[in-house]
């Protein structure tokens, strides 16, 4: 009773908050809600703060519009609040040449986070239009918020970093369920079962059985970990026969990775690296009939590096490949100047030469080119890679046949955060192979976030992935998400590994997002039917 008493005080202090005390709620809520993302995996907390979303859009409707400005100034709090410290270590990225971006640290950490919590402010805005009374609302706000997500990775090349549905990645076997709905499943049900305890506060004529809600959204929780643990019971890890997996992991700093002098030096470590014996009984890259290196793996155009293409031929044995991210050089007449460049991986065979290539699709903003390039660069800007013009995007996505292994699915860098990025459709491969090179971000908890989001692609699909970072985390996942092998943060090494087999192709991997899809529509139905009629 006396817990009743004090959870109905500090919910009506929340909805009838207004001003800086408003949105220093909203502010603080949304901070403590990044704990719930990797490394922290924190999620109990969202059961503190995912109620205060509701009970500020309720304290909305003393404003004007019906509350739908002051819902969405609430969300806007909310969202930078959940930014800032969840993406803080964007800012070591302007830190790696200081004296040329070091200025834009402050605008990095605290603009992007502006940006994102644009969309949270919509979510909020959407709910706020038709927010109905009782149990219902919460069902307004998953909706509302699941849809913002959905826009928040996917407009202006789209951005669904630390989406609300990773909160349920950990214990894996809560992320089971992401194989039957995928993310922007798992981020309505992140939403629908932490924000149900907002309704305990509810008087009989809001919500008749108020422990209902929240009784529910727990039996839906052990629902999800009953079912991820049978699935993690009937698939034990299987591996593909005769594939040997050698990951190079480099722990090479930025200013090195991009300075051609440092050339000779870059190469000889990769070398002696790649054919380190890790026990008394390896023999070092013979043991791999695979080997990895990460992306963008040198300061130079490789295909037009003759030595440098002759130590690879002389580096691998027979029947061994090498797949490694690499820049690579657009295909122009002789003698015409290079100023822009792909981000590129390279399938390379035993004798040096060139089987296959894949050319990044979906490129970084500011990172790898600028918004409204051209004007952007009279203006005395660039992005931090410094390619004037920006690198070229690739042509299509596709799946690469390699030398006695399953087709691969090739993903650089971020690319495996988007779930669309993974989807090929009848095209299947037998496994993802993630290049990427988080050591912008120093030792930080984004390369953890990476690692977490990427992992999410191996359940979702039902497929393995093979992750090999610069500075970390690499790692071997199979289909259900289950780390094999990794290669801690910040660690110099090289990673040995079989090959996990894929599974079945998933529910999710056949429908997409339709399942979801139908969820919500028939969640807002329930939502329009329910809210109330407005007088004029």
């Amino acid at each position: 009773m006396m817990l009743s008493r004090k959870l109905r005080a500090g919910a009506l202090a929340i909805i009838l908050a207004w001003g800086w005390k408003r949105a220093l709620i909203a502010l603080v809520a949304g901070a403590l809600s990044s704990l719930a993302m990797a490394p922290f995996n924190a999620w109990p907390v969202l059961f503190v703060t995912f109620p205060v979303m509701v009970w500020l859009i309720d304290g909305a409707g003393a404003g004007r519009l019906n509350g739908v400005p002051a819902a969405a100034m609430a969300g806007w709090w909310f969202g930078f609040g959940y930014f800032v410290p969840g993406l803080y270590w964007i800012g070591y990225a302007f830190l790696v040449d200081a004296s040329t971006f070091g200025w834009l640290l402050p605008f990095a950490v605290c603009g992007l986070p502006a940006y994102l919590a644009l969309y949270t402010a919509a979510g909020f805005a959407l709910a706020r239009t038709v927010w109905p009374r009782g149990v219902l609302r919460i069902l307004a706000l998953a909706v509302a918020l699941t849809v913002s997500e959905w826009l928040r990775g996917h407009l202006l090349s789209g951005f669904p970093w630390n989406a609300f549905g990773y909160a349920l990645t950990e214990p894996l076997a809560l992320a089971q369920t992401a194989s039957l709905i995928g993310l922007w499943g798992l981020t309505f049900l992140s939403v629908a079962i932490f924000a149900a305890p907002a309704v305990l506060i509810d008087s009989r004529s809001q919500t008749r059985r108020p422990w209902l809600a929240p009784t529910a959204a727990l039996l839906v929780l052990v629902a999800m970990g009953v079912y991820g643990a049978a699935r993690l019971s009937q698939h034990p890890t299987e591996t593909v026969a005769d594939v040997r997996l050698r990951i190079m992991q480099p722990n090479l700093q930025q200013d090195e990775r991009f300075n051609y002098s440092a050339k000779a030096a870059v190469m000889q470590k990769y070398l002696a690296l790649s054919d380190r014996a890790t026990g008394p009984q390896s023999t070092g890259v013979r043991d791999a009939t695979i080997l990895i290196w990460p992306e963008s793996a040198f300061p130079f155009f490789l295909t037009r590096e003759g030595d440098a293409m002759a130590q690879i031929a002389e580096l691998l044995p027979k029947g061994t490949v090498l797949i490694t991210g690499a820049v690579r050089a657009p295909d122009v007449p002789p003698g015409t100047p290079i100023t822009r460049a792909y981000n590129s991986i390279y399938l390379i065979g035993d004798d040096g030469g060139i089987l296959s290539v894949y050319d990044k699709l979906h490129l970084v903003p500011f990172g790898e080119y600028l918004p409204f390039q051209d004007l952007m660069e009279k203006l005395g800007f660039e992005q931090l890679t410094k390619v004037r013009g920006g690198f070229i995007p690739g042509t299509r996505r596709r799946t690469i046949a390699v030398p006695r292994a399953p087709r691969m699915l090739p993903l650089i860098c971020y690319e495996a955060i988007f779930p669309s990025d993974a989807m090929t459709g009848d095209d299947r491969p037998g496994w993802i192979v993630n290049l990427t090179n988080d050591g912008w971000f120093g030792i930080s908890t984004g390369p953890y976030q990476h690692l977490q989001q990427a992992r999410l692609r191996a359940v979702e699909q039902g497929l393995p992935l093979v992750r090999a970072a610069n500075t970390g985390i690499s790692a071997v996942v199979d289909p259900l998400g289950r780390i094999v092998a990794q290669l801690e943060l910040g660690r110099e090494g090289v990673l040995d590994s079989s090959l996990p087999a894929a599974i079945p192709p998933t529910l999710y991997a056949r429908t997409g997002n339709i399942p979801i899809i139908v969820v919500l529509l028939i969640a807002t139905i329930l939502v329009i039917r329910r809210r109330p009629v407005r007088r004029t």
